[in-house]
């Protein structure tokens, strides 16, 4: 009889820790009632205010995009003109490789 009893202590003991969780105090949440404590989920976070760049002061105005817009120009140019010199540079070697091939042929 006090073995069965015993059992029976350990078996329920057993049960009501491993439903709790944490151990007693899942136990004692579950028995009491008490409510977990979460975060706070309407509170509103204030940001900082901004904050103006070091440099804002010298920032380039829209009369100064002139010179950026020329600038820019003179470098297509020169991209155009180095694709120019490249495309014929690749026509010259076709072409001499043509002429070197039909005498290679004679």
């Amino acid at each position: 009889m006090l073995r069965n009893k015993t059992i029976l202590f350990i078996l329920a003991a057993f049960l009501i820790t491993s439903c709790g969780g944490n151990s007693w105090e899942g136990v004692k949440r579950g028995i009491t009632g008490a409510k977990q404590k979460t975060g706070d989920e309407f509170l509103v976070k204030k940001k900082d205010p901004l904050i103006l760049p070091p440099d804002f002061e010298n920032l380039p105005t829209p009369d100064d995009t002139g010179e950026i817009v020329e600038e820019i120009s003179i470098i297509e140019k020169r991209i155009k003109k180095e694709k120019d010199e490249k495309a014929t540079t690749k026509a010259t070697t076709s072409s001499e490789k043509s002429l070197i091939e039909k005498i290679k042929e004679k």
